[in-house]
């Protein structure tokens, strides 16, 4: 008998125990702000040509990483070399131009109205003031013939990783047509997606530890909460009226809301790369 009670007794406490357990992680589930749906993410610049014709160079390699500045390719120069050369040319020819009209000027304002009309005088002046403009626009087009031509070889705007490279010596680059990507190394962050339920336990500055699949840990803190994402149910019929689905789900899930993370720092020697997930923790307690 007493054998029984005590078996009896082991089994309710155990499942006290169980279920204890269950409610105690249901509400941390449910009211801790925590997500395993977290995603590193960066800054991903497309980098094109800015003039078009064929590569002659290409400096870089694939997830090679580069500073601000260094050359990832060339294009062929030899086209926007002539180009330059003959704005030059223009440029002179209109400074002698002018040069020629303005001493014609000076020789007809110095005679007297008995020698020339005054009609003349200012038909000589309008001259100059043609030339000075003629000037002004070589000026223009001498200038946009030195940028081509600088643009032949194009820069890193920022310090980061190459990735993507599709560009080779040969290949005929179009203006605006990306060659590459250049992840920026330095404006890695996080999104965390939370469920809607949990956005009053969300501040700005809150502390966050992240762990990433590996097991590496991070610290950081809210940089900012999204204020829209999309309603997939907010469509628009042919005239121009909501088309209103007729059926409705009884079971209605959360959506999630993206939360930017600043990560406050990063364990030496670890490697960050975009698009890979981590568990996401906020400490409600801690504000920045």
């Amino acid at each position: 008998m007493l054998t029984k009670i005590f078996r009896f007794t082991i089994s309710a406490l155990l499942l006290l125990a169980a279920l204890w357990a269950g409610k105690t992680a249901w509400d941390r589930y449910e009211e801790s702000p925590w997500t395993r749906d977290g995603h590193i993410r960066a800054d991903v610049i497309n980098i094109a040509a800015d003039v078009s014709g064929t590569v002659t160079e290409v400096l870089v390699k694939d997830n090679q990483y580069v500073q601000k500045g260094d050359v990832l390719f060339v294009i062929d120069k030899e086209r926007y070399t002539s180009a330059l050369a003959q704005a030059n040319a223009a440029l002179s020819a209109q400074q002698v131009e002018k040069g020629r009209r303005s001493s014609e000027a000076k020789r007809r304002a110095a005679l007297g109205s008995d020698v020339i009309s005054a009609e003349n005088k200012e038909t000589a002046d309008f001259a100059v003031s043609s030339a000075t403009a003629q000037i002004e626009a070589a000026q223009a087009a001498r200038k946009l013939a030195q940028v081509n031509l600088e643009r032949t070889v194009v820069r890193a705007p920022v310090s980061g990783f190459v990735t993507n490279l599709n560009v080779h010596a040969g290949d005929f680059a179009s203006v605006g047509a990306a060659k590459l990507a250049l992840i920026d190394s330095e404006s890695y962050y996080v999104i965390g997606y939370f469920e809607e339920t949990k956005l009053p336990l969300l501040q700005q500055g809150a502390k966050v530890d992240m762990q990433l699949m590996d097991g590496v840990r991070m610290q950081g803190h809210i940089e900012s909460v999204a204020r829209g994402i999309t309603d997939r149910d907010a469509t628009t019929g042919r005239e121009l009226l909501a088309d209103v689905n007729p059926t409705f789900n009884w079971v209605r899930l959360a959506q999630r809301i993206p939360v930017r993370i600043h990560i406050d720092n990063t364990p030496k020697g670890q490697v960050l790369v975009a698009g890979s997930t981590c568990t996401v923790v906020i400490d409600e307690k801690k504000h920045s």
